[in-house]
């Protein structure tokens, strides 16, 4: 009894001082125009890989996907990622910054969308995928994104390409 109660403080200290300076707290400014990372607008979902910071916020009157470069403070240009007749959210990015990830619902249909920064091509990944999906995450090289899919009737896991080519990730993990 006494080591199940030992174990779990031991580790939680050693996450905590393994940590070197993380977590730490940043300021970035406030801009009310909507040009920085925070605004009067709700930024939902945020998530952050070395330097760039993906959010959904709907200070446009719609939720969109919005990038921030930690390194110059402002907001990365996105052309083509958003669009009037999607809600998106729950966004991830590539170690990189080159690919975004997030989940979409257009017309009453959920997707996972892939964004290609420098190519600036938008991919439906789950338009051939009969079922609702929701909260996608992408690897940090980019190549394999997972999300949630109700594919079977239940909330599962599926993990697909870059290409939207599922992959075969084994059930058991024995």
């Amino acid at each position: 009894m006494k080591h199940s109660i030992f174990l779990p403080i031991f580790a939680t200290a050693s996450l905590l001082s393994g940590c070197a300076g993380y977590p730490r707290i940043v300021n970035y400014p406030y801009d009310p125009g909507g040009l920085s990372l925070n605004s009067s607008a709700s930024e939902l979902d945020p998530q952050i890989s070395r330097r760039y910071i993906v959010f959904a916020s709907d200070r446009r009157g719609r939720q969109d996907i919005y990038m921030f470069d930690r390194v110059t403070g402002s907001l990365v240009d996105l052309p083509g990622l958003n669009s009037f007749d999607t809600v998106a959210s729950h966004p991830g990015v590539s170690e990189s910054g080159r690919y975004v990830v997030f989940a979409g619902n257009r017309q009453g249909r959920s997707a996972i969308f892939l964004y290609d920064t420098e190519t600036r091509q938008l991919r439906n990944l789950t338009a051939n995928l009969q079922a609702e999906v929701r909260h996608p995450t992408i690897s940090a090289d980019g190549s394999r994104i997972a999300f949630e899919s109700s594919v079977n009737g239940q909330w599962d896991i599926l993990v697909y390409n870059r290409s939207g080519q599922p992959l075969n990730i084994p059930q058991d993990p024995r």
